[in-house]
């Protein structure tokens, strides 16, 4: 297990790849008082990719990538959200074709309704946010901790290649259900089936924290800064 995600991500070279040949792109990370965006913005350096952390829905909007993480509330996020004309700002975004990477949070706003306090979402991909039901006394809500993700369907540039014994960090008592199944990329289990990382065209969602997952994280987050969404 320890050296697969080594092999995986190719940490070392890609960096030094990247460090040689990264255009000026600045991803822009949404702040919306949801969560610690600055945990982001350090995974992001240390695979040598430049960010910047912004309320303003201005720059969002005209930003060069998006990464839109998150923890906490779904409707205390979404009124901040709307506050701050974020919510706008990041539907234009995805209509401009941005390539935007929800995480956590991010990745269950992007839906369409949360049943966390029944909150209408961004609905920028057709889909509900479920809670998980009562499960058996040694699995707890929320979930927390590592879990492997399996990919599923057709492969996508964030997970390709990615080795069969992995792990990514998950916290959450909420879980992603796309609308459309085609466009889950891969599920994860805990005490049921669920999609961990789901893509329509230029927004890609991960339920796990790629900035809290070690080398596989980290190196997820380096493919999403070469990324170019082709569908």
């Amino acid at each position: 297990m320890q050296l697969l995600p080594i092999v995986w991500s190719l940490r070392s070279k890609l960096v030094g790849q990247l460090r040689e040949t990264y255009h000026e792109a600045v991803i822009t990370i949404v702040d919306y008082d949801a969560g610690n965006p600055t945990s982001v913005q350090r995974a992001l350096a240390a695979v040598g990719a430049p960010s910047r952390i912004s309320p303003d829905p201005d720059q969002v909007r005209h930003a060069d990538r998006v990464i839109f993480p998150g923890v906490g509330h779904a409707g205390s996020a979404m009124a901040v959200l709307e506050k701050r004309g974020l919510d706008q700002a990041l539907r234009e975004a995805f209509a401009r074709g941005t390539p935007i990477l929800g995480v956590c949070v991010g990745a269950q706003l992007s839906l369409t309704r949360s049943e966390e306090g029944d909150t209408a979402c961004l609905g920028i991909v057709p889909g509900l946010v479920r809670r998980f039901p009562a499960l058996p006394a040694e699995l707890k809500v929320p979930h927390m901790g590592w879990n492997r993700i399996e990919p599923c369907g057709p492969e996508h540039a964030l997970l390709q290649d990615l080795p069969e014994q992995n792990e990514f960090y998950f916290v959450h008592s909420y879980y992603l259900e796309p609308s459309d199944a085609s466009c889950v990329l891969a599920t994860s289990v805990h005490g049921l089936r669920f999609a961990a990382a789901f893509a329509r065209a230029n927004l890609a969602a991960v339920q796990f924290h790629p900035e809290k997952s070690g080398p596989l994280g980290l190196a997820l987050l380096e493919r999403f800064t070469r990324w170019s969404p082709t569908c």
